[in-house]
C-alpha cells in the first residue's frame, strides 16, 4: 500500500467529517512491518474523530498489491447507480429532503410472499417496508396531531426503530422468545433496512415465521393501548405470541404464491481429519468488535480457547473475517497442519468460496485469508449453524465485554472449561 493516498483509500471513514492538511500517503501513517496504523503519525495530519475512523480500516499482514475500489458499491466496481443512491443518502443526511425508499428487492418479495403466515401479515410486513406504518412519526409527517411520544413506554418518540427495537416491551419479547441474537451486529438506524438484512441472513423458514410473529405481537400490542387503553405483561404477550405460532404452523401453503427459483450455494464443506476450530466474531455498535476462537480434538474436548480484541471496528463482517485471520495464524504458529475452520457467518463462507477481493469493504482481509488457507493444503474452511458455534461465541462475547488489555492476557480455556 506504499503508493495509495490516504485522503483517497480512506473511503471506509466519514468523508463528511475527514479532515486532510495536504497529501499524505498510507505508507506514511503505518509502523514499518507491522501491518498497524502508528497513532502518532496518524495525529500528526488528522483530526481526532478522522483518526479513529481511520483506525478501524483493516489491514493486512502479508504485502498485498495494491488496487482501487469504489467504496460505493460491494463489490468495489463503479457504478452510475451507486453515485445516485449516495447523493440521495448526503441529501438525507444534511436534512434538505426526506425521500421515501422501498428496502424490498424482488427476492425479499418473493420470500415475503412464499412465507407461510397469513396475508394480512403480508400486507403489515409491506407496510414496514415502505414505511407506511401508522406509527405516530408517520402520522406527524402527514400532518395529523398526535403525541409523538411511544404511547406504550412514553420514553422517547414512536419511530419504527424505537416500536419495534427499544421499547422495553419489544426488548422483552425479543429476549422472551430467544430470537434476540439473530439482530447481534445489525444496523439499526433504520429499521425497515434492519428487517431486511435480518430476513437474508435466516436459514430456516420457520425462523421467518417466528419474527414476523415477534413483530406482529408488538403492533398488536401497541394498537392495544392506543385504542382499547389495555396493556398485557410480557408473559401474557409470550402467551399469545405462542398460541399464533401454533396457529400458523397449521396453515397450508399458499398455491397462488411465486416461486423463487434460487441455486443453493455450495459452501466449502470438505471433511478434514484431526482438530476443529470454531471461530466468531461479535461487535458493540460505535464501539469496538472482538471475536473468539475455540480447537476442540476429535472427542470434543477443548484443547484451546482464544479471543480477540478489535478497537475502532464495528462491522461484523469486518470482525468475523478478522477473527478467522488470527485463528488461522494461530494454528500456523503451533504447528497444525490439518485444521478445519468452522463458523456460524454464511456472508463470510460465500467470500471465501468465491474468492472475489474487490470487496470495498473487506477485499484486502479476504485475499489475505485466502492466501494463507491456499497455502496450507491440509486447511478447509466450512459452514457450522449457530446452535453448533455456541461455544465460540461465547468467548467472542467474553473477549468483548473485556477490556483490550485484559483480553490478552484473560485465560479463556480456564474461564470456558467452568462455564461448560
Amino acid at each position: 500500500m506504499s503508493d495509495i493516498v490516504v485522503e483517497s483509500f480512506a473511503s471506509f471513514a466519514d468523508l463528511h467529517t475527514m479532515q486532510v492538511v495536504g497529501e499524505v500517503k498510507v505508507a506514511e501513517v503505518l509502523c514499518a512491518g507491522e501491518g498497524r496504523w502508528c497513532d502518532e503519525k496518524l495525529g500528526q495530519w488528522f483530526d481526532p474523530q478522522t483518526c479513529m475512523a481511520i483506525k478501524g480500516i483493516p489491514l493486512p499482514r502479508q504485502n498485498m498489491e495494491d488496487r482501487l475500489v469504489w467504496h460505493g458499491t460491494v463489490d468495489g466496481v463503479f457504478s452510475v447507480k451507486s453515485v445516485y443512491h449516495l447523493a440521495v443518502e448526503v441529501d438525507q443526511c444534511q436534512g434538505r429532503w426526506r425521500m421515501q425508499v422501498s428496502w424490498m428487492d424482488r427476492e425479499s418479495w418473493i420470500r415475503m410472499l412464499n412465507a407461510n403466515i397469513p396475508p394480512k401479515l403480508k400486507v403489515f410486513l409491506w407496510q414496514i417496508f415502505q414505511r407506511v406504518l401508522p406509527t405516530t412519526e408517520a402520522l406527524i409527517e402527514k400532518g395529523i396531531e398526535v403525541r409523538p411520544r411511544c404511547p406504550v413506554c412514553w420514553a422517547e418518540a414512536e419511530t419504527m426503530e424505537h416500536l419495534f427495537l427499544d421499547c422495553l416491551v419489544a426488548r422483552a419479547l425479543w429476549v422472551q422468545s430467544g430470537l434476540e441474537y439473530l439482530g447481534e451486529g445489525l444496523p439499526r438506524h433504520s429499521f425497515p433496512f434492519f428487517l431486511k438484512k435480518l430476513f437474508s441472513i435466516l436459514h430456516q423458514p420457520s425462523q421467518y415465521m417466528l419474527v414476523t410473529a415477534i413483530l406482529w405481537r408488538i403492533w398488536k400490542s401497541r394498537n392495544w393501548v392506543v385504542f382499547e387503553g389495555k396493556q398485557f405483561g410480557v408473559q401474557a404477550l409470550m402467551r399469545q405470541y405462542n398460541q399464533q405460532v401454533n396457529e400458523w404452523l397449521r396453515l397450508p401453503p399458499d398455491p397462488k404464491a411465486p416461486m423463487l427459483a434460487v441455486q443453493p450455494s455450495p459452501l466449502v464443506t470438505v471433511e478434514a481429519e484431526g482438530p476443529v476450530c470454531r471461530w466468531d466474531g461479535a461487535v458493540r455498535k460505535g464501539s469496538h468488535a472482538a471475536g473468539g476462537m475455540v480447537v476442540l480434538c476429535e472427542a470434543g474436548v477443548v484443547l484451546w480457547a482464544a479471543g480477540f480484541h478489535f478497537p475502532f471496528m464495528d462491522d461484523p463482517v469486518v470482525a468475523e473475517l478478522l477473527t478467522l485471520r488470527e485463528a488461522i495464524q494461530w494454528c500456523l504458529g503451533n504447528g497444525f497442519s490439518r485444521m478445519t475452520f468452522e463458523g456460524d457467518a454464511k456472508v463470510v463462507i460465500d467470500k471465501i468460496r468465491q474468492g472475489d477481493i474487490r470487496d470495498s469493504r473487506v477485499g484486502v482481509i479476504l485475499e489475505e485469508i485466502i492466501w494463507l488457507l491456499t497455502g496450507t493444503s491440509g486447511f478447509s474452511v466450512r459452514f457450522v449453524g449457530r446452535d453448533g458455534n455456541r461455544v465460540a461465541h461465547l468467548v467472542a462475547r467474553k473477549a468483548l465485554s473485556l477490556f483490550p488489555s485484559s483480553c490478552r492476557y484473560f485465560d479463556f480455556q480456564t474461564w470456558l472449561i467452568s462455564r461448560m
